[in-house]
């Protein structure tokens, strides 16, 4: 007898009255109309059946802090990281914990259960590591926590030279932080920068570990440190393992240099992770009119046959103000900014925070095949494009076959603005 059957689904790639059977945890059929005994049965009535969201870049360390000590008055990038920098001294581990457990719920409430979080780096208490490390024990059970080493005040830049910040960082590492991190935009020179890239990613390739770099997070077309990026991926033989985060100078270069660029991209593999309602918010503040949008080139580098992932970044934090965990409200950004109106384009969008992020994270047993583990959210629309118009209700969620959160189904007047269903969380 199965544990679980899911019937009369649509799924993300097209198929229709799909039915979904799982036995400990695991898929053991997709196929249609399937008639078979189970504990439980679900009848999906046409709604689409879709694997988890995935945020392949987010802050937890900062998230849900939105006040504290002061609130960024400005919203500018610049005043957010002072902000920080006054908040690290305050920060406590039982609170740094308090408020990313708080996140998970919200993330398991919207169907995201894999995320990959920055951690900074460079207080050598190591004081947010240590509660991350921490809050990814405890979620285990329902989400895949990757945590990335972030020396986000430049990994060559420490008061005492490069020994204090990289020291930290591969310290973080010996703990048991997955992701080697970095910022060389951040870096004193140019030069500074290029370094960081080199040794980053010569420590990965020692520790055999991915790479995912906030990286050219400027409207300066000529902050180029992908070029250096895919060099040393290439070098290093880390093709498939390294990713860079942001990328929003791309949107200020040249069209000639792109040209040259986006090759050299593709042929290290590199990965790409934009961050839509940050880069769309904090990008082309120098500006007057006309004014950049500030993301980096997302259908050109897919058409490319790069990965791009869209992220959340930021929750409530010293930089972003809003947010609520729902990978949907980034995916339509996305897709706005991009100006992806396509068919095809949309769906894409879905895919960047879908099965693309997963892809990139390396996430094993992921997706809606045999073999894949039971994870999947059932939404409250037909399609793929129509939950990203609708940022549909998340009407159930699955982690290994077992429900996690439910939220009953929107009405239409909710759907022009009511108030918003409560869901349940099975934690």
């Amino acid at each position: 007898m199965l544990d679980l059957l899911v019937k009369n689904a649509s799924l993300p790639d097209g198929r229709q009255r799909m039915s979904i059977a799982v036995r400990d945890g695991l898929i053991v059929e997709v196929s249609p109309s399937l008639a078979a005994a189970a504990q439980q049965v679900i009848d999906a009535q046409g709604q689409l059946l879709s694997p988890p969201f995935v945020d392949a870049h987010f802050h937890m360390d900062a998230t849900l802090s939105y006040g504290l000590p002061r609130v960024n008055q400005s919203g500018t990038l610049l005043e957010g990281i002072a902000l920080w920098g006054e908040l690290k001294p305050l920060l406590t581990q039982e609170a740094l914990i308090e408020r990313a457990l708080a996140y998970c719920d919200w993330a398991v409430a919207k169907g995201l259960l894999a995320i990959r979080s920055h951690v900074d780096v460079c207080d050598p208490r190591l004081l947010a590591v240590e509660a991350l490390l921490e809050v990814k024990r405890r979620v285990a059970p329902y989400i895949d926590l990757q945590l990335v080493a972030f020396p986000q005040d430049g990994a060559l830049r420490g008061a005492q030279g490069p020994e204090q910040h990289m020291g930290n960082l591969k310290r973080a590492l010996d703990r048991g932080v997955d992701v080697v991190g970095g910022i060389p935009h951040f870096e004193r020179t140019m030069a500074d920068g290029a370094l960081s890239v080199k040794l980053l990613c010569e420590l990965a390739a020692e520790r055999g570990l991915r790479v995912d770099m906030h990286c050219d997070e400027s409207d300066d077309p000529l902050s180029r440190h992908v070029e250096t990026l895919a060099f040393e991926t290439q070098r290093l033989g880390l093709q498939g393992r390294v990713t860079g985060s942001h990328l929003t100078s791309m949107h200020s270069m040249d069209n000639y240099y792109v040209s040259k660029l986006i090759p050299l991209m593709a042929e290290a593999q590199l990965q790409v992770v934009a961050n839509p309602l940050i880069n769309i918010t904090l990008q082309g503040r120098h500006d007057t009119y006309p004014k950049r949008r500030g993301m980096t080139r997302v259908p050109e580098l897919l058409a490319a046959g790069i990965n791009v992932a869209f992220g959340h970044d930021c929750v409530m934090d010293p930089w972003y103000s809003l947010g609520s965990g729902d990978m949907l409200e980034v995916a339509q950004m996305g897709l706005h900014v991009a100006q992806m109106t396509s068919q095809s384009a949309m769906r894409q969008c879905f895919d960047a925070v879908t099965v693309t992020p997963a892809r990139i994270l390396g996430l094993q047993g992921y997706g809606l095949e045999v073999g894949c583990n039971a994870d999947f959210v059932l939404l409250q629309a037909r399609d793929p494009v129509e939950a990203i118009r609708l940022r549909a209700t998340r009407l159930q969620v699955f982690r290994r076959g077992k429900l996690l959160a439910q939220t009953p189904a929107a009405t239409s007047q909710l759907h022009l603005g009511g108030r918003p269903a409560q869901t349940s969380l099975m934690l």
